[in-house]
């Protein structure tokens, strides 16, 4: 029997995603770690399409990992209702 089209992609990603974590340890032992975060970064984004995550749900998983008194907190900050924002480490851009 055939394979779909779809199979033969996800296939596909889950190739180069095995490819993209041998690049990222192949770039940590060779102490570049700076790279090895950039290659991070995609594999996160490969692995959010292949298990169909949204940026929201994303968002929601880290909002719900930071402990409640972190929020606490950010929510009695009187500059900003999230608090005080730290400078992002990488922008996503899509």
């Amino acid at each position: 029997m055939e394979k779909t089209p779809v199979a033969n992609s996800e296939e596909r990603l889950h190739l180069i995603l095995a490819t993209l974590e041998q690049c990222r340890a192949g770039l940590i032992d060779s102490s570049n770690p700076e790279t090895a975060q950039l290659v991070s970064v995609a594999i996160l984004e490969l692995r959010m399409k292949l298990n169909r995550i949204t940026d929201s749900e994303l968002k929601a998983l880290c909002d719900a990992m930071v402990p409640d008194d972190e929020v606490a907190e950010r929510s009695q900050d009187p500059k900003s209702p999230h608090g005080p924002r730290r400078r992002p480490l990488l922008k996503l851009v899509k």
